[in-house]
């Protein structure tokens, strides 16, 4: 018995709640290039999918197209999903490990939106040919970046409906902060 954890797991590893953060990224093609943006990080001016964190009351293709929108002050419609990913990064400078849980999109994109800006930390938004994104992959914020648009361009698609969101997650009272 002295083997188990604190809650009486086999596995100690269990005692404490893992957390990723779930992501959700657009994956923009338009006449042979993407849509990269460009943002300030912890790590210096990073490259970028528009992409963000999941909010709470959302869908992930809803959260896709809100990220999208604050990014590149486009509006876009998620029409296919490209890929789930997780991914780990720690950052040099405090050692903080991070995990991500990333929904990928591709979908429609519309024209920038008078009147709206570009998100805190966005300098700016670039269309890459697929050989500048490759070429520019140290400047990835990370190696998702070039990971997605190459699953885009091997034509890997699902249909929206593989993730289903339960109402609840609408329709419950907000979380508690």
């Amino acid at each position: 018995m002295s083997a188990l954890g604190a809650r009486g797991t086999d596995n100690p590893s269990m005692d404490t709640r893992w957390k990723p953060n779930v992501t959700v990224a657009a994956i923009i093609e338009k006449e042979g290039r993407y849509l990269l943006i460009e943002e300030h990080t912890q790590e210096g001016l990073k490259l970028n999918n528009p992409a963000g964190h999941l909010d709470p009351g959302e869908s992930p293709a809803e959260g896709c197209a809100r990220e999208a929108l604050e990014e590149t002050a486009r509006p876009f419609t998620p029409k296919e999903l490209v890929g789930i990913y997780l991914s780990r990064f720690q950052r040099p400078q405090t050692g903080e490990d991070i995990t991500y849980v990333r929904m990928a999109f591709c979908g429609d994109i519309g024209d920038v939106q008078p009147g709206l800006s570009l998100d805190e930390g966005i300098v700016r938004t670039v269309w890459m040919t697929p050989q500048e994104v490759r070429d520019s992959a140290e400047r990835h914020r990370s190696p998702l970046v070039l990971r997605c648009i190459e699953d885009h361009l091997a034509g890997q698609r699902f249909p929206l409906g593989v993730i289903h969101t339960d109402s609840a997650v609408a329709n419950l009272p907000p979380l508690a902060p």
